[in-house]
């Protein structure tokens, strides 16, 4: 359900309670709007995501993996003319 600021101001009760029981509500302000949700939709929607560290932390180790840079020259490029 949309709510102008100023109506949801006044029943911000009622708003959050729409939230709980009918899902996530819609206050308008001016040209901006914002949503008023529960929390369990909000952790459905999220999907109880892990963060940028945590999965860095906790990520595969890199033993094994050979990062050793590989020191053979270059390959000779032809230059060719391209024409405009």
């Amino acid at each position: 359900m949309d709510w102008k600021l100023a109506e949801a101001k006044n029943k911000l009760s009622e708003v959050v309670r729409l939230a709980l029981e009918d899902g996530p509500q819609r206050v308008i302000r001016r040209k901006d709007a914002v949503m008023i949700l529960s929390e369990r939709d909000y952790l459905r929607l999220t999907g109880g995501r892990v963060s940028l560290k945590d999965f860095l932390m906790d990520g595969p180790t890199l033993d094994g993996l050979d990062l050793t840079r590989d020191r053979s020259p270059m390959r000779d490029a032809e230059m060719r003319d391209v024409e405009p």
